[in-house]
């Protein structure tokens, strides 16, 4: 159909009063829930916070360093949530798209035939069109703005969904490093005291064969050995299997992982800064995460509102159509349309969807309460376990000093004839249990540490 100009001029006044009337938005904008946060973290407030470190000055090791590094950037797991972050940006401008006009381009040729009341010969009409399509919903009441907000929130989930992964798999390749260490120690230790077993057990053969001791003393010995090399081939399967978690970790097929600490030189801080309570809020993924979550829902709900509300929609095109080729360039053609397009009987379909979308909305709001309290709890529970795992290190230090000083004047009483031999074995079997003890002490005050620092929200930077 063709256009005079007044209709054109027409049509653009339309769309310059649709435009103006664009900026209204109708909804309950976001406002973050009201926590009631506790004044401080496990009995302490500092500005301060073990999370403003980044992981590499926490991690100081670098073989560590590197295995972090690498599987940061090989983890599939982390490779998979870039790529949702990748999806979601593109999504996120789909929407954005939406706000704003669309052009197509068309070019066609149609011929038509037609035959009415049986002629011999058919008619046919051709025609010849070449245009500009033009097609914008006129988000009059913000239901356009309200769906791109959900896309935003969910993009910005994505990310933070991506930063908390990063954050578990710095820990997580800590963790098992600190694991893998600590077998080391244990698989040394072990072999240290069978070194000792043989030689308790040449020293027993010596006064059996003297006349010193029974055979019960020779015979104790060699059981002793034989149960202490028992554990060398589990600590070296366990060892196996960790390398391989932690090859799993970085990307790899399993392989030899290097060690670059020595479990005895660790040295442990006296306090870590926990910092204040409102500022866990900020840092920890997980919480930014789900309260993205609830954005998004918050603005389901203006969606869902503003689809009670009548939508306007402007179509036109531009361009050039003929009947015959020849005359196509000057034949042009142009079309403005408006249509309004509003609920009028539903049967209750849009107030129950807003109803439905309220319910979830409120589903979000606790689930991010939850969130907060679930990190609060587990914060609390870090730094409780910090400063036990520091007492248990503390007593079991003293313990294995103690165990080291019996066991050498139980082996001296024994060659000078003043113990028996089981005396000496007791000895033994108590110091090897405080050695190893004294092991795991240290292994999980480094654990503490990492999972500490993760509680608080370090971890997930990138270098």
């Amino acid at each position: 159909m063709r256009r005079n100009k007044n209709a054109y001029a027409a049509g653009l006044l339309c769309l310059a009063f649709a435009c103006l009337a664009s900026s209204c938005k109708v909804g309950k904008s976001y406002v973050r829930p009201e926590l009631n946060l506790p004044q401080q973290i496990g009995g302490s407030q500092d500005s301060l916070t073990l999370a403003d470190k980044k992981w590499w000055e926490i991690y100081t090791d670098v073989t560590l360093q590197n295995l972090i590094r690498k599987s940061l950037e090989h983890n599939k797991d982390v490779l998979i949530a870039a790529a949702r972050v990748k999806e979601m940006a593109a999504r996120k401008r789909i929407k954005v798209a939406d706000l704003l006009p669309q052009v197509d381009g068309r070019i066609s040729g149609e011929r038509e035939s037609t035959n009415y009341g049986g002629r011999r010969n058919l008619a046919n009409d051709d025609t010849f069109e070449g245009k500009l399509v033009f097609a914008w919903e006129l988000d009059l009441w913000g239901n356009l703005r309200w769906a791109r907000d959900a896309s935003l929130a969910e993009y910005f989930e994505s990310v933070e969904a991506q930063r908390a992964l990063q954050m578990t798999i710095v820990a997580e390749v800590a963790q098992a490093y600190y694991e893998l260490v600590a077998l080391d120690n244990e698989l040394s230790i072990v072999k240290q005291t069978l070194e000792a077993r043989r030689e308790g057990v040449r020293l027993a053969k010596i006064r059996f064969e003297g006349g010193l001791t029974s055979e019960t003393s020779y015979q104790q010995a060699q059981v002793e050995l034989a149960r202490t090399a028992t554990l060398v081939p589990d600590l070296e399967r366990e060892i196996s299997l960790k390398e391989n978690d932690i090859a799993f970790l970085a990307g790899e097929y399993p392989n030899k992982v290097k060690r670059g600490m020595v479990l005895r030189d660790v040295n442990f801080p006296d306090t870590l800064p926990v910092g204040l309570p409102s500022a866990l809020l900020e840092r920890r993924p997980d919480i930014r995460q789900a309260e993205q979550r609830l954005i998004a829902a918050n603005a389901e709900v203006g969606v869902a509102f503003t689809n009670m509300f009548p939508r306007i929609a402007l179509t036109g095109a531009y361009g050039l159509e003929s009947t015959a080729l020849v005359d196509f360039l000057k034949s042009p053609y142009g079309l403005v349309n408006g249509a309004i397009l509003t609920p009028i009987l539903g049967m209750g379909k849009n107030i129950s969807a807003l109803k439905a979308q309220k319910a979830v909305y409120e589903q979000e709001v606790h689930r991010y309460e939850k969130s907060v309290l679930s990190a609060f709890r587990e914060v609390q529970g870090r730094i409780v376990n910090f400063n036990k795992m520091k007492e248990t290190y503390e007593s079991r230090k003293a313990l294995e000093q103690a165990a080291k000083s019996y066991v050498e004047l139980a082996q001296l009483q024994y060659i000078n004839g003043v113990i028996n031999y089981l005396d000496v074995l007791d000895a033994q079997r108590e110091y090897f249990d405080a050695q190893i003890s004294l092991s795991n002490a240290i292994r999980d005050e480094l654990i503490a540490v990492v999972q500490l620092y993760k509680a608080l929200g370090g971890g997930w930077q990138a270098q």
